[in-house]
């Protein structure tokens, strides 16, 4: 009987951690808490930046251990984390704008908060460099590539477009994924693609490898209104010779950073033990991805729009970055 009790009580221990849900106690109390974070599907940055955060965090946590997940990107991220699915995930900022708000085709609003900013998303259109395209406006009645169908590009491709006076109805939208896009430029099935990420994009590098190509450029009036406007848009510049044939600074914009979430219920002594766990070993992050470099004291806390979570808050606040003036 005694060796019974033993294995039920050790039975008990193993489904009390197995079954911890996303906003259970991160205190810990002796038992090991298993984490699971979700990314994107593999491919593209969210899934190797979402292990890499995953990894140093294993190696610097002694009472947890994180999984990064491979999900359909930023969408399904926000859902699985309203519903307990999931304990932290990787979005773009812009598109946790909106659902934060409810809006843009959201069904309700969604209770996320910010744990930290991660690397820019510097996107743009691009064209070949024999294009009549020359500004946006010149993208009416053509094949445009505007994103895989479902990842959410809509979400700030929409308010650029209307900051220059279009929408999609105004051009033929083709759905493809990065890499698909650049085939579709280079053989001409669209007369434009957009197309970034954190910089250099490989996607872009790819494009300028395999043929000549321009990066259609922003109205300045159209820049300062999206700044102004939305809280995820924000200035960037990509230096000149960044791209093969690009020999000019060109002045753009990030139009939604990635960043790294948590619902607004997830513990805040979990939380706080996550982001000082990542930030005090931030450089281990740059180790495994260029994108790690983002995690840094002027960058981590910008605000694009979601409000932070108190655990966040709280370390940043102990070691001095977090703003004053918010």
């Amino acid at each position: 009987m005694s060796r019974i009790a033993r294995f039920l009580l050790l039975l008990s221990c193993v489904v009390g951690v197995a079954c911890g849900g996303a906003n259970s106690d991160g205190g810990g109390g002796g038992a090991r808490r298993f984490l699971s974070m979700g990314t994107a599907p593999p491919g593209g940055a969210f899934f190797v930046v979402g292990g890499a955060m995953a990894e140093v965090f294993n190696d610097h946590s002694n009472g947890a251990s994180m999984t990064a997940e491979s999900t359909s990107g930023s969408q399904e991220n926000i859902r699985r984390l309203d519903s307990g699915e999931l304990d932290f995930a990787l979005s773009n900022s812009a598109i946790t704008y909106f659902a934060v708000r409810g809006a843009e085709g959201w069904d309700q609003a969604y209770p996320m908060r910010a744990v930290m900013t991660l690397a820019p998303n510097v996107a743009m259109f691009v064209v070949p460099a024999g294009s009549a395209i020359e500004s946006i406006a010149d993208l009416a009645g053509k094949r445009v590539s505007v994103g895989p169908a479902g990842a959410g590009f809509e979400y700030f491709i929409r308010p650029l477009l209307a900051a220059h006076a279009l929408t999609y109805d105004d051009f033929s939208p083709v759905n493809a994924t990065q890499a698909g896009a650049v085939d579709l430029l280079s053989d001409g099935s669209v007369a434009a693609a957009f197309l970034g990420g954190a910089v250099p994009t490989a996607s872009i590098t790819q494009a300028a490898a395999v043929q000549d190509v321009r990066l259609v450029p922003f109205q300045t009036d159209a820049i300062a209104q999206l700044v102004d406007e939305y809280l995820f848009f924000n200035l960037a510049t990509i230096p000149a010779g960044t791209y093969r044939g690009v020999d000019d600074d060109f002045h753009g914009l990030d139009v939604g950073s990635m960043h790294f979430i948590t619902s607004a219920d997830t513990d805040e002594d979990l939380v706080y033990t996550v982001t000082k766990a990542l930030y005090e070993n931030r450089e281990e992050v740059v180790s495994r991805h260029p994108a790690g470099r983002a995690i840094n004291p002027s960058n981590v806390v910008r605000d694009t729009g979601t409000e932070f979570h108190p655990g966040a808050v709280r370390f940043y606040q102990e070691i001095g970055i977090w703003p004053d003036d918010r």
